[in-house]
């Protein structure tokens, strides 16, 4: 094993004091944990998929290759235009859900940031809402 594979393979903190000094445990121990649960995550849902395909049921009739929709036939064409709103309303849930995916972190570590990790939050939630009155002056929230 080279010394670079070596230098990767160590844990925190074990590290050469001169350039020939390699130590010669094996820190690689330490990721066997991680190698079995990469193993079992890849292994169970192929074997599982594995297994259903070798008891699926392969008579296709004519029912089972129509396109399902809540059991009504489809009426149209599956490439119609959307309203823009639909895209507004995605647009408005994924701004607010990166907020909250910002607001948490923050208030996990709140107690560290003292009065500056407040006016810091107060400053991101007060651009949040000029966006959402502007968003709502506009009407974006409105359903029509």
């Amino acid at each position: 094993m080279n010394q670079t594979m070596v230098l990767f393979l160590q844990t925190p903190g074990q590290f050469p004091r001169a350039s020939g000094d390699l130590p010669l445990s094996a820190p690689v121990y330490g990721y066997i944990p991680i190698i079995i649960f990469f193993l079992v995550a890849v292994t169970v849902p192929l074997a599982l998929l594995g297994v259903s395909r070798l008891l699926q049921r392969r008579v296709f009739e004519r029912q089972k290759l129509l396109p399902y929709e809540c059991g009504i036939d489809p009426i149209g064409d599956a490439r119609d235009r959307f309203s823009v709103r639909f895209y507004m309303v995605a647009m408005l849930f994924l701004v607010f859900d990166v907020e909250t995916v910002f607001l948490f972190p923050w208030a996990v570590i709140y107690d560290k940031l003292a009065i500056f990790g407040l006016a810091e939050m107060l400053v991101f939630i007060g651009i949040l809402v000029v966006g959402y009155y502007y968003a709502w002056c506009k009407g974006a929230f409105e359903w029509a």
